[in-house]
Order: structure tokens, then sequence, then C-alpha cells
């Protein structure tokens, strides 16, 4: 299918004094004196930073200040350059320290605010954490982590609301150069088992419970099941979060655990300068989770250098995010935008947290938090912004965000019609970056710009340093037509690779198998004639009637704004020796899914999309299974509907729900 871009609707455009006091333009002055030659515009620098990979990187390191030796940006010469993509080695000589550059700026601002947690529904456990703060008690979880064995290349796990202190443990990990992984306590003991049993950490950290939707809940219950099917782990460390009594919990543990509350575990130490451990640029550093909602999850190690410099690239070249500036993603400890909104610190960031629902006691919580604390960067999710859209809400009727420049939105394809929710309903002069990567590379391969205008329905660039390109079935590079994102040069955040995976194989296999010596990354999109990128969905989720490929989103993007719909998935049934589409429908309140309904929808995607879009069997379903981060699960939907198995349903936030999907007579 050819993409429709001639005709391009430009919703935003940074006014030149936005432009000049950008990060990425004093950036691009910078090169263009060192380069002697002028960049005229964001095209022409990311075509320069593709060419001349190993200097942008570089240029992004000197840039950034980081802390940290750093010798020669890549192990290969001119003569090697044909060494495969996926082998190159980013700044094989650098030695650094994460927590020290995250830490950096701890002395110069040690009043400033580094953190701010706000917590739903409970203003007694809001807290300001001071740069000085945030230093101190990371060095006295350090001692006390080095004191119970802690060293070099072990694991420490988090099974932790987003608080603070999770911070706190991550930054004392990584000071002793060993690595942190974590998940949500709204995970079920089982999923989290699955995800450390294969990580194996020496010390678990953990809070008594968390909040959601106006209630507490315990997850003294699910750590006992853990700690019983987790022997590695030697110390567990609990916060006292929820002041839930846990004298029985304490009597369950193992005996070969030690536990220790969160304040004990400090108060024995005094605060002194932290002894950062220097690490190789590719040391690991975080272990992530996919989903695992089609498998067991893959837990995918990242280095410590190659995600802290393309952070720091995303927020300072990408986002604008300077020294004081307020940031805010809508996250938890389980999905990776946690990871990269952490990083902010070291741009100078005041990193904003918030736990609990974003929608008790009602939709205006996360904007008064906005507006409260000057938020300059405000990050979530597409769902969230349909979610708003749906209740008729609109931020600007109560708010005026006057410092908020920039809103990123990721976790699923952002449909046009939320481009013109933002700036009808949020704010007129905003950057709205829809941005898009994932867990694999904990960053983006499209991103906004301070730069460039904002389109309806299009991220607006790739990101720079990586030739991110469209391939067809075929991999050959397309220009104006859908197929699948790759990645056709090395960066530095590639993942190192599988733990537990010695030889590479199931890494190979999951990215660099399809196509010679690229990046495969599992998008269906298309370039736009901007310059932007068009995302239709998962390349997996990808529907083919007739062996025409079709997006989800472009379905999506018909159905769920009617306002008898809440939500919807669309699959492929196999049937007749081909496939044909079949649409499931949550609907609001009040709505049933009669005859008129069907006929709109089918004419409305018909209208929209093609006669080949047309849904062949439509619908009514209680709930739309997700993931915990909010991604649809269309594969776990087709599974069911084939009668093939759902592993690790643990991983969706709602996973009884795919009750409803199975034996229905109108698919048999």
């Amino acid at each position: 299918m050819t993409v429709n871009t001639d005709d391009p609707q430009m919703l935003w455009r940074p006014s030149r004094e936005r432009i000049q006091s950008s990060l990425l333009y004093q950036f691009m002055i910078q090169l263009s004196e060192q380069q002697n030659t002028l960049f005229h515009d964001y095209h022409q620098l990311h075509h320069w930073s593709v060419a001349h990979s190993d200097s942008f990187w570089d240029q992004v390191w000197d840039f950034s200040d980081v802390i940290g030796h750093k010798g020669d940006p890549t192990c290969f010469t001119p003569l090697q350059s044909t060494l495969p993509a996926k082998e190159t080695q980013w700044f094989p000589n650098a030695t650094l320290n994460f927590a020290e550059n995250l830490l950096k700026n701890w002395n110069r601002h040690a009043a400033a605010d580094a953190i701010i947690f706000h917590c739903e529904g409970q203003k007694e456990h809001q807290q300001r954490v001071s740069w000085q703060q945030l230093y101190r008690q990371t060095s006295q979880l350090t001692q006390f982590l080095a004191v119970k064995g802690v060293k070099q290349g072990d694991v420490v796990a988090g099974y932790i609301p987003n608080i603070p202190q999770a911070i706190i443990a991550m930054l004392a990990t990584s000071a002793l150069g060993a690595i942190w992984t974590s998940t949500s306590p709204d995970f079920g003991a089982d999923s989290v088992i699955e995800r450390f049993g294969q990580t194996k950490p020496k010390v678990l950290l953990t809070a008594d419970g968390y909040f959601y939707n106006g209630k507490s809940h315990s997850s003294l219950d699910n750590i006992t099941q853990m700690l019983a099917q987790l022997p590695s782990v030697e110390q567990l460390i609990v916060i006292p979060y929820t002041q839930i009594d846990i004298r029985t919990f304490t009597a369950s543990i193992p005996k070969s655990v030690t536990l220790t509350l969160w304040q004990n575990a400090l108060d024995p130490y005094e605060p002194a300068d932290i002894q950062f451990t220097p690490v190789p640029f590719n040391h690991p550093l975080y272990i992530l989770y996919s989903s695992g909602t089609t498998g067991k999850p893959k837990c995918i190690v990242h280095s410590t250098g190659g995600l802290l410099l393309n952070h720091l690239k995303e927020h300072r070249l990408h986002c604008n995010t300077k020294q004081g500036d307020r940031i805010f993603y809508f996250t938890t400890c389980g999905w990776m935008m946690w990871n990269w909104l952490v990083s902010g610190l070291a741009s100078g960031a005041t990193v904003v947290l918030y736990d609990g629902s974003p929608f008790y006691p009602n939709a205006s919580v996360l904007w008064d938090m906005a507006e409260q604390e000057q938020l300059s960067l405000f990050g979530t999710s597409a769902k969230y912004l349909e979610a708003l859209e749906k209740q008729n809400y609109s931020p600007n009727q109560f708010y005026s965000l006057p410092h908020l420049q920039t809103l990123c939105s990721t976790g699923s394809v952002l449909a046009p019609e939320q481009f013109d929710y933002v700036y009808n309903n949020i704010k007129s002069d905003v950057q709205l970056a829809s941005i898009s990567g994932g867990t694999d590379i904990c960053g983006c391969f499209a991103i906004g710009n301070p730069l460039s205008p904002v389109y309806k329905g299009e991220c607006q660039g790739l990101a720079l340093g990586m030739d991110v390109r469209v391939f067809n079935e075929q991999g050959q590079s397309e220009l104006t037509q859908q197929g699948e994102l790759v990645c056709c040069n090395s960066f530095p955040n590639q993942p190192i690779g599988f733990w537990n995976d010695p030889e590479g194989k199931r890494y190979h296999s999951a990215y660099w198998n399809t196509y010679p010596n690229t990046w495969h990354h599992g998008d269906f999109v298309a370039l736009s004639t901007t310059g932007g990128m068009v995302f239709f969905g998962r390349s997996d989720a990808v529907l083919n009637p007739g062996g025409v490929r079709i997006g989800t989103a472009e379905i999506y993007r018909q159905v769920n704004p009617l306002h008898e719909i809440t939500d919807s998935v669309v699959i492929g049934q196999n049937w007749e020796n081909d496939v044909r589409l079949v649409l499931f429908v949550q609907l609001a309140d009040g709505c049933m899914l009669d005859d008129a309904l069907k006929a709109t929808i089918r004419q409305r995607i018909k209208q929209h999309c093609s006669p080949r879009h047309i849904p062949a069997v439509i619908l009514p379903v209680r709930d739309i299974p997700r993931t915990k981060s909010g991604k649809l699960v269309e594969l776990a939907v087709r599974n069911i509907v084939h009668n093939l198995p759902v592993t690790n349903i643990g991983a969706l936030a709602n996973p009884s729900t795919l009750e409803q999907y199975k034996g229905l007579k109108e698919l048999e």
C-alpha cells in the first residue's frame, strides 16, 4: 500500500527563538565550526550523523561532558569498515561509571530538587529529594551493599513501585559496577520468578505494597512465593511504604535470606564520597525484559556507556532537556521508560515520579501535578491520550501549563486524531513528540527534535546516528511504500546480548536473522515526504487478507474514535486457505453492537482505508487485553482464537480477559 503524504498537515512549528535557544542548535553550531561544514537543518545533520557515526558519537560524548576515559569511539579503522554492524564495539578502551555521571552535578546544585515524588491520593507520601540528599543516601546504600558482598557484575533486583528509593537503589548498584534489573509490583509472583529466576539476583529490593485506584495492595504474599523460588537471593531490603504489619511475613522468609528494612540499611553508614567503580563502556548496566506474551521473556542486557550516551543524546538533543528542567514520564519500574526517565539526572534535570492510577480520583491528577511542578516535558502513552479524549477532558480548560515545552507519547501508535486532541485540548504551542523504539534498545529509532515542524500522524524524524530505513520483504529500501523498520548501521545502545545466551544465538535470531547485517525491529512503517515516519503497528501482527499487508493501527484509527467504542483489537484468522479479519470491540457503557453500529464501522473503514480492511466478523467483548505498559497483545488474541497456547499471561494487566476469546461459535 502506498502512503499518501502528498499533503501533510503541519500542526506546529518552533519559533526562531526556540530553535536558536535549543541544545541541538548549539550542537550544530559547534559541529559546524569543528567540521568546517555549515549545517542548515535537522535532515542535513541526520545525514551527516549516519555517514560519520563514529565522529557523531564522539561529539555527543564531549558535548554532554561525560565523566570517564574515552579513547577511540569505535574498534574499527577505515580499512575494517566492513565489520558487521552487530559485531562493532563502541568505545572499546573507554571506562566510566553510570551513577557518577548521573550524580556529577550534585555538589553545584546541592539544595535543588533532584527527585520530586507524587503518590496517588497519598499526600503524606509525597517527597522532594535534593541533589545532596540523593547523593548522601546513595552513598549510604552503596556502603551497605558493599558490606553485603555486592561487587562488579552481580545482579540487584527491584520488585518495587515507582518511588525515589528505586532510583537510589539503582544508583548504588551501578556505583559498584553491579547490574540493576526491576519489575513493578503489579506483576504476579510467577511472572517475576520467570524473569528474576533467569537473572539470579543476589539482592532483592521491595516495598511492602503499593497504591492503585484508591486502594493499597500488599506485595508480601508475592514476595514470599518469589523467595521460595529464587535461591540466589541472599539479602532482602523492604521499604515500609503502605505501612502493612510485616511480622507474619518476616517469619515466612527462607533462613538463607537476611531481611533489612530500608532505613536500617542506611542508618549505620555515614554519608561519604562515593568510590565509583569504573567499568568498561560495554559492561552490563541493566537487564530489561521483553513482554513475554508469546514466549518466555527475553532478558535483554544493556551496556553502561551505550545507554548513557544514547539517553544523553535523546534527552539533550532531541528533547532539549537542560539543567533544572523538570521532566516526567508516566511509567512503572517494569517499563523501559523508567530507565529512560531516570537518565534525565545526567542532564541536570529534576526527575518527577508518579505512582498510582493516572485517573484516580479523576482525569486531572497528572495535570494538577504538571502545573504545580512546572513540568517542561510530560511523557505518557498513546492510550492515555486516547482515554482523555474519550472522557471529553480538556486540560487547557483548567491549566495554562506555561512551562510545558515537550509532550512525548509512546507505547503504541499515536493516531492522527490524538495529534489534533493534543493541540486543541492540551496546549497549542508544544512540541508533540511521538517517539518509537523499545525495550530492545532502551531508546528510540524515531523521535522528536526541537528544530522541525510537527505533522499530523507522524513521528518528527529519525534518531540521530541511526541509519533507519524501510525495507520490503525482499530486503530492498522503500521510500513510498509500507514495510519493515530496520537500522543498517551500528549504534552504541545495541544490546550486549541476552542473559544466559553465551553464543548469542537467541540474540541473533531476534534481530539480525531477517536481513543480512541489518537490525530488524519488527515495526510496520513508512517514510513520509516530510522526513518523518508513520507507524502502522507491529509487523508480527500485520494482517494479510488476500496477500495484502495491512497495519492494525490503520483500523484502530477508524474504530476507536467512535463514541460507542471504548477500545478494540483486530486479528487475522486463518480461513478457507486465506486470512479473514476479525474485529473485537469493547463497547462504551449503555451501547450495543447492533447492525447499525456494525455498518458504521464497516463504512468508516471502507471509506478511509480500503475494502480489503473491512472485517469479516465484528464481535463485542468485555475487555481488550493489554500488557502492563498498555500495549495491545494482538498475538495473544490470535493464538487463543487458533487454539494455540499463550505463555506468560502474567505479563498482561488483565489476563483473565483472554477467556472470552475462546471457543466463539461465530469463529468456527
